[in-house]
């Protein structure tokens, strides 16, 4: 049982009260990402009674994580962002029960993950989840609560919710094309103000709160954009027109089969995957060298040989590379997907070049520190 006097600031607002504070209580909400968004979506939820709470992500804290996601401290550097974020929210508020979920979405367990909950919050950080998790909850008709940021801007929007004429919208009407690989760098590229996912996040947060109780207009087909830098904000109507795209899974067995990595051009013929269980043999063929693109300061560091080149400076080091294997390697294995794209462009055709799939978090402990 909740404790009134924990929420009697809340409880006490016009139209809220008791009433409101039992469907949070009763609520299962699932939120996709503990990073920039995902940090404060999940401090405000767990402070306003949200009765369950589903945590996923399986990325480690790093220290250039810390100055926007703000749940962890430099001694959480290196754990699992889900174990962190349970230890902190725990303690916040033990009235709320939290499912500890550190393995990314993919579509043989997306399905199965959101089926137990009420709402999802998209808090995640690239393209393909973003196109997945749209097409999981468009199946399974679960409301859908998006949120980006992109340097000083971000963007909040309610999807696969019906407005008051029964229309409902999802991500690919606003986006029905993913971009091309590139053309919208990631925060580890273009960089990214802290305050700003904090921001969003909390729109985000809000707008769960809305459609939990019954509160307000939530942004239902709407698209909200917001400039920090001079708070210029906007609401658009997103088009109802469904988008013309072979691609678009229709059954849960089409979802299953799809290749959301492929669908979004991030891979590309003659980039290779290596398992991170083949990755440590791999690493030892003639000629072959394994780049770290993280940042130096990032951990656990690799015992086997490597050199450091940061995804940013890539391309301008590139003349630095003389050997004929090249496999990258990063945390989760985004950015060495990103890395592998860049060298592709510029590498010749008798270069081999590979990433380590799932990134470094992945290996077995006998290769990191």
């Amino acid at each position: 049982m909740w404790n009134p006097e924990r929420y009697d600031r809340q409880i006490k607002l016009q139209n809220f009260g008791i009433h409101a504070q039992e469907k949070l209580a009763s609520a299962r909400i699932l939120v996709i990402g503990a990073g920039g968004l995902g940090c404060p979506v999940l401090q405000y939820l767990t402070a306003a009674g949200v009765g369950n709470i589903g945590i996923t992500d399986d990325d480690l804290v790093s220290l250039s994580n810390l100055h926007r996601q703000v749940l962890y401290t430099s001694d959480d550097i290196g754990t699992l962002k889900t174990e962190a974020a349970f230890k902190r929210l725990g303690a916040m508020n033990p009235e709320v029960a939290f499912d500890i979920i550190s393995t990314r979405i993919t579509t043989k367990n997306a399905i199965r993950m959101i089926s137990d909950y009420d709402l999802i919050l998209d808090c995640s950080d690239n393209f393909p989840t973003r196109y997945l998790l749209d097409d999981a909850c468009r199946l399974m008709k679960k409301p859908l609560i998006f949120g980006a940021v992109y340097q000083y801007e971000g963007q909040v929007a309610v999807f696969n919710v019906p407005d008051k004429q029964g229309r409902t919208t999802n991500y690919r009407h606003l986006f029905p094309e993913p971009p091309k690989p590139g053309e919208v760098p990631d925060c580890n590229d273009a960089g990214v103000l802290g305050v700003l996912p904090g921001m969003i996040g909390s729109i985000q947060a809000a707008e769960a709160i809305k459609l939990i109780t019954g509160t307000g207009e939530p942004l239902i087909n709407k698209l909200m954009t917001i400039n920090m830098l001079d708070y210029q904000t906007a609401v658009f109507g997103i088009p109802y027109e469904d988008p013309v795209n072979a691609d678009i899974p229709s059954t849960v067995e089409e979802f299953e089969k799809m290749n959301y990595e492929q669908h979004c051009g991030i891979l590309q013929d003659g980039i290779k995957n290596i398992s991170p269980p083949v990755f440590k043999e791999a690493s030892k063929l003639p000629d072959t060298l394994v780049i770290d693109v993280r940042e130096p300061d990032e951990h656990p560091k690799l015992k086997i040989p490597y050199v450091s080149i940061p995804l940013s400076q890539l391309k301008e080091r590139f003349c630095q590379i003389h050997h004929r294997n090249i496999i990258l390697v990063c945390q989760s294995g985004k950015r060495s997907l990103a890395g592998a794209l860049i060298l592709q462009e510029l590498a010749g055709p008798d270069i081999t070049i590979s990433h380590l799939e799932g990134g470094i978090q992945n290996l077995n402990q006998e290769i990191n520190e």
